[in-house]
């Protein structure tokens, strides 16, 4: 069983037997808190990505990609070799590493914000870099109603009852109900989380980042 992003939307009507406009015009908004409850907590070697970049001398700032989810690693080349940076929590970057003016070869990265990485120490000259990284997929929603994703042909369960929850909680629906489609929903993340962190196989390290060994 897969959806459809039109099969979708009229499965959620159908459930919550509800065609107010404004509960019809949120689907999308629905659909779409469903998918990034599913990519926040399943991991899956599909989302992952890898990109290259460059760090200048005295910028300890690096962009994040635009569909960035959560970092896998990040790492240098230097003489040719690559130098993975560990990953750790911002604070302890600005704490370990205050001064801004004391440059030396990168060994940490942290998240500053949505949209950029620290490294510290401050680049002491330039370095091309290669994070690798989990990526937010394309959502459901931005294609034609005939449209499909991986997300809708193999968790279109998580996927349905995902939406529910947050179509149901829209229509501040009886909680019995409410409980029941979350139940639904956390089966199915369960089943997705066993296929994605228990079928494939990972191992985890330098600060909990996802590894997968190749054969």
């Amino acid at each position: 069983m897969s959806f459809t992003y039109g099969e979708l939307k009229q499965a959620i009507q159908d459930y919550c037997q509800y065609d107010e406009a404004t509960f019809v015009s949120s689907l999308p908004v629905f659909i779409r808190l469903a998918e990034e409850r599913l990519l926040k907590n399943i991991r899956l070697n599909l989302f992952q990505k890898n990109v290259s970049g460059t760090l200048t001398s005295g910028n300890q700032y690096l962009a994040a990609p635009a569909d960035f989810l959560s970092p896998l690693s990040l790492s240098l080349t230097v003489s040719g070799d690559k130098v993975f940076l560990d990953f750790k929590q911002l604070d302890f970057l600005q704490e370990a590493y205050p001064d801004t003016a004391d440059t030396a070869q990168p060994k940490y990265f942290a998240q500053f914000d949505v949209d950029n990485f620290l490294v510290a120490p401050v680049p002491d000259a330039s370095y091309t870099v290669d994070l690798h990284y989990l990526y937010r997929p394309a959502s459901l929603t931005s294609g034609a109603d005939s449209g499909t994703t991986w997300l809708s042909q193999n968790a279109e369960m998580a996927l349905l009852y995902g939406s529910l929850v947050e179509a149901y909680t829209f229509m501040k629906g009886e909680p019995d109900l409410l409980a029941l489609y979350n139940d639904r929903f956390v089966e199915a993340l369960t089943r997705m989380k066993n296929f994605g962190e228990g079928l494939e196989s990972t191992t985890d390290f330098r600060g909990g980042q996802l590894r997968t060994p190749r054969t």
